[in-house]
C-alpha cells in the first residue's frame, strides 16, 4: 500500500522525512488504526517498507502550506502518480487530503473513502490530511478514517 501526502512541508524537508512536523497526526493515526504496533517517529519512515507500506508525495515542491501549490503542479503530480501506480501496482493508494485529491485529479465531488475510479489501475482511498494545520479532523476522527482503510486492506 502507498500513502501519498500532498507535498513536503518546510519541516519535513529540513529533516528529510515524511510527515515530519511534530504536530502532524499521521504517525499516531497510523498506529491508532492498527497499521503499526507503536507510534513511529518520522525518522523511521523508511521502516514502513518492511511492513508493506510506502510513502510518497503528490507534488515534490516544498511549501509552508499545501494551498501554495498551483493547479498545474497538482495536475502534473496526478499524472506522475498514475505512472508510479502503473509501475509499482500497490494494492491501494491512500491519498491524504480530499481537497488536493479533488483538484489534482479533476474530481470536484470526491469524498473521503474508497473512490469509484482507479489511478494507474490501482484502487484509491482518500483520507483527511493529517497535518496539524487541518483543524477539521481531530486524532479520533483520523483514526476512524485510517481504520476504514485498514479494514479494506485486511480483506
Amino acid at each position: 500500500m502507498l500513502f501519498c501526502g500532498i507535498n513536503p512541508g518546510l519541516y519535513s524537508t529540513a529533516i528529510g522525512h515524511h510527515f515530519g512536523r511534530p504536530g502532524n497526526r499521521f504517525w499516531p493515526a497510523l498506529h491508532g488504526a492498527g497499521f503499526t504496533d507503536r507510534v513511529y517517529s518520522p525518522y523511521e519512515d523508511r521502516a514502513l517498507l518492511a511492513q508493506g507500506y510506502g510513502i510518497t508525495n503528490l507534488c515534490p515542491r516544498t511549501t509552508a502550506r499545501a494551498e501554495e501549490l498551483t493547479p498545474d503542479e497538482l495536475a502534473r503530480g496526478a499524472r506522475a502518480l498514475a505512472a508510479k501506480m502503473r509501475r509499482f501496482q500497490p494494492r491501494v493508494l491512500a491519498v491524504l487530503g480530499v481537497g488536493a485529491y479533488r483538484a489534482a485529479f479533476g474530481r470536484p465531488r470526491a469524498t473521503l473513502g474508497l473512490q469509484p475510479e482507479t489511478t494507474g489501475g490501482v484502487r484509491v482511498f482518500v483520507l483527511p490530511n493529517p497535518s496539524g494545520l487541518n483543524a477539521h479532523y481531530g486524532l479520533a476522527a483520523l483514526v476512524q478514517h485510517f481504520g476504514e482503510l485498514r479494514r479494506l486492506v485486511a480483506d
